[in-house]
């Protein structure tokens, strides 16, 4: 027991000590990871997202906010200069097309040399009566004259309003790059009415540079749709007779720009320009980017249509360079969630 105590214990003390202080040499002077880098030297990179050109369906609905008007009332215009003789209908009433509404007394010229009788006394004046009809059917909404009154031609003298009522709303300059192939039917929903249904006979219209405010409506509560047919384009339809609207109803129309089934498609974002043609930038083999010019098809707002330039499976620029500059400036959001965002020119 003196032996261990007086050898072998200092020595195991001894070795246990340099055991560990030569691991802490190993430690502060030869670590197993590598040195680490200059601070001061870039170490990342920079990698362009792409996409590939691949096949899909574009269903290009376009969806605008719209409201219910009463369509505008027709004039009551006098077809002959004379004297409104007897007034038949009076205002309020329901009207059919070509009903007389009333009549015009015109006197009728005669020959200088049959103005007066044998006698040398001047002949009595002599009439012809010319009916004024109502021009559509609906209600005779005002009757501006009476009788006895002197008319001249094309003279106003009052409003039929039809029955019927119409569907508008404002098109976005945009927007009409995807009704190229103007539809001739939308879809409308009404808010708190009806279940959706087709409105026919849709017209999109634009104000000629010039043309007169006096083609307004001229009834007493067909305003625009909620303002929807201001100086711009405007979209309308007809609601069918057997639907049951009112006037300033808010609705939502959706016009069917077309679909294309089994089509190459690419983000929005890839292409720069959004109809007809456009460009996008290939990605090369040695990893750079190769700009082509491609054509354009439908578009549904986050997808559209490649009709030529590119082959499934090729890999574009998921972002085209300069179109994502300023973010959402400039850009354009539609009811539908599409959004339209102008080029940016490159630098």
């Amino acid at each position: 027991m003196g032996i261990a105590r007086t050898w072998i214990f200092p020595i195991l003390r001894m070795l246990l000590v340099a055991i560990i202080a030569a691991a802490l040499i190993k430690l502060a002077f030869f670590p197993d990871r590598p040195a680490e880098a200059d601070p001061a030297q870039p170490t990342g990179t920079i990698v362009e997202p792409t996409v590939a050109v691949m096949t899909g369906t574009i269903t290009n609905d376009v969806v605008i906010t719209a409201a219910v008007s009463a369509d505008p009332a027709v004039p009551l215009k006098s077809t002959a200069a004379g004297t409104v003789n007897r007034i038949f209908i009076a205002q309020g009433a329901t009207v059919a097309q070509g009903d007389v509404i009333f009549d015009v007394k015109v006197p009728i010229e005669r020959d200088p040399a049959d103005s007066v009788d044998a006698e040398g006394k001047p002949k009595p004046a002599i009439f012809r009566y010319e009916d004024v009809e109502a021009p559509i059917a609906g209600t005779l909404s005002s009757l501006s004259v009476i009788e006895g009154q002197e008319l001249a031609v094309g003279a106003a003298a009052g409003n039929v309003a039809p029955p019927s009522f119409s569907v508008s709303g404002s098109l976005e300059p945009a927007q009409q790059y995807r009704l190229l192939n103007r539809p001739g039917e939308a879809s409308v929903t009404i808010t708190g009415g009806p279940a959706a249904f087709t409105c026919t006979n849709l017209r999109i219209t634009t104000p000629l540079a010039g043309e007169q405010a006096d083609t307004a409506p001229t009834s007493g509560d067909t305003g625009s749709a909620g303002g929807a047919a201001g100086s711009g384009t405007t979209a309308t339809c007809a609601v069918p007779g057997d639907v049951t609207v009112f006037a300033r109803l808010a609705a939502e129309m959706t016009i069917s720009g077309g679909i294309a089934e089994n089509v190459l498609v690419v983000p929005t974002t890839a292409v720069r320009g959004a109809a007809q043609s456009g460009t996008v930038w290939v990605s090369t083999p040695d990893g750079a980017a190769e700009e082509r010019a491609v054509a354009l098809g439908l578009t549904d707002g986050s997808q559209v249509q490649i009709t030529e330039g590119l082959t499934e499976g090729e890999q574009i620029l998921e972002f085209a360079p300069g179109a994502m500059a300023g973010a959402t400036d400039g850009c354009t959001t539609y009811p539908d969630g599409s959004m339209y965002c102008e080029s940016v020119p490159l630098p």
